[in-house]
């Protein structure tokens, strides 16, 4: 079981991923089991700026790391609790339409909820899902043979 750690956020980057800060120690946090649009995408920025109203610079997080990508970024499930309530954010993410359910980190313990929201977000069309995008692995992958 991953160990759920409180930090504080930095900035953040995209729709999935966040720099945080604790105890003098700064991780660079990749999203675990979302991908959203890069920003250069259509609903690229709105995607940033979507995670950017859940998760304020001002936010301290609970981040549960469940490993490490080819990049050395941290990849984790991240938490904000507000008002007494908890959020997911990778899922509210999805439910959003604001990121794809990405299930290529296999590690992730609530992959479940985030499927949910991306079925949430289609049911209503809306986000990702309100129009015929490019996924963001595709288009990565498309920019790499350039």
């Amino acid at each position: 079981m991953p160990i759920s750690e409180q930090w504080q956020v930095l900035s953040i980057h995209d729709g999935d991923t966040i720099k945080v800060e604790k105890d003098g120690i700064t991780e660079k946090v990749r999203f675990c089991g979302i991908d959203a649009p890069e920003i250069s995408q259509p609903l690229g920025k709105e995607s940033r700026d979507y995670l950017r109203s859940l998760v304020s610079p001002t936010n301290k997080v609970q981040i549960s790391i469940v490993g490490t990508d080819k990049y050395s970024r941290k990849i984790g499930e991240i938490f904000v609790i507000a008002n007494g309530t908890e959020k997911f954010i990778n899922e509210e993410m999805t439910k959003s339409g604001m990121a794809y359910n990405y299930d290529r980190y296999k590690n992730c313990p609530n992959q479940v909820a985030m499927g949910n929201g991306e079925a949430i977000a289609k049911s209503k069309k809306i986000g990702v899902w309100s129009g015929n995008y490019e996924k963001p692995w595709d288009y990565r992958k498309s920019k790499r043979g350039k």
